[in-house]
C-alpha cells in the first residue's frame, strides 16, 4: 500500500455476520474503483480462515500490524462471538490505536459494542442493532434509534443492512453526491422488500430480552463485571 492512498480498513474476527462487512465493503470498494486515492483492506489478528455466523469462511488480506494507520476503520457486528470479542484485547488495542489518527471510526450493527468496549463511544451519540441499542448506555454512549449516527470522528450504523446505507452516506461525505450515486447505481441498490417497510410500532422489543440475556451470559460468563453492566441496560417490559 502506498502512503498516498487512504486506506479503509475492514476489521474481521471469528463469528461475525457476513453482510455487516460485505455490504459496506462492496460500496467502498466501488469508491476505491472510482477514486484511486482510496484503497480497501480487510484486516484481522491473522490471515487464517475464520468462521462467520452463516457458514461462510472469511480470511483477512492483512494483519493488524500491516495496516497500522488506516484512514477509516469499519467494524462489523454479530451475536455471541461479537459480545465475546468485547474482551479481545488485541482487537480492542487495534481499534484504540487506529482511532488516534483515523479520520473516522465506523461500525455496523453490534460492531458498535466493540467500539464502545475500546472506549471510543464515551460521551457520543451512537446506534446499533435495535435489540442492543439500550446497551450502548452501559458503554458511555447516548443511544439513538437512527439508521446511522455520526458524532465527531465516530459513525455508527444500525443493524446489518443499514451498513450499506451508512457506507453510501460515507462515500457521499468523502467524495460528493455524484460519486455516491454512481456507486449506488453500480451495485443496483434500489431495495423493494416484498413485505414492505418494518412497522416498528408492532415489534415487541422487551420480548427479546430473555434471548439477549442468555446470549450475553454465554459470551461473557467469564467476565461478570462487564456482563452485569450490559445486562442491566436490557429493555424490560
Amino acid at each position: 500500500m502506498t502512503t498516498e492512498q487512504r486506506t479503509i480498513a475492514f476489521v474481521i474476527y471469528p463469528g461475525l455476520t457476513p453482510l455487516d462487512i460485505v455490504g459496506p465493503l462492496q460500496v467502498l470498494a466501488g469508491l476505491a474503483a472510482f477514486v484511486p486515492e482510496y484503497r480497501v483492506a480487510v484486516v484481522a489478528a491473522n490471515t487464517e480462515k475464520m468462521p462467520s455466523d452463516s457458514g461462510l469462511l472469511l480470511a483477512a488480506e492483512y494483519t493488524f500490524d500491516e495496516v497500522p494507520d488506516p484512514f477509516i476503520v469499519v467494524v462489523p457486528g454479530g451475536m455471541t462471538p461479537t459480545l465475546a470479542a468485547m474482551t479481545d484485547e488485541r482487537l480492542l488495542r487495534y481499534l484504540r490505536e487506529s482511532a488516534s489518527g483515523a479520520h473516522l471510526m465506523t461500525s455496523v450493527c453490534t460492531g458498535a459494542l466493540l467500539l464502545g468496549a475500546a472506549g471510543l463511544l464515551e460521551g457520543r451519540r451512537a446506534t446499533t442493532h435495535w435489540m442492543f441499542v439500550t446497551v450502548l448506555a452501559a458503554l458511555g454512549a447516548t443511544p439513538a434509534r437512527e439508521r446511522w449516527v455520526q458524532d465527531g470522528p465516530v459513525l455508527t450504523a444500525a443493524g446489518v443492512a443499514a451498513g450499506i446505507d451508512m457506507a453510501l452516506h460515507l462515500a457521499q461525505q468523502l467524495e460528493g453526491e455524484e460519486v455516491a450515486r454512481r456507486i449506488q447505481t453500480m451495485i443496483e441498490y434500489d431495495p423493494e422488500p416484498p413485505l414492505g417497510s418494518i412497522d416498528w410500532s408492532t415489534v415487541d422489543i422487551p420480548g427479546y430480552t430473555p434471548v439477549l440475556e442468555q446470549t450475553m451470559r454465554e459470551a461473557l460468563g467469564e467476565h461478570p463485571e462487564l456482563l452485569e453492566k450490559l445486562v442491566a441496560r436490557l429493555p424490560r417490559g
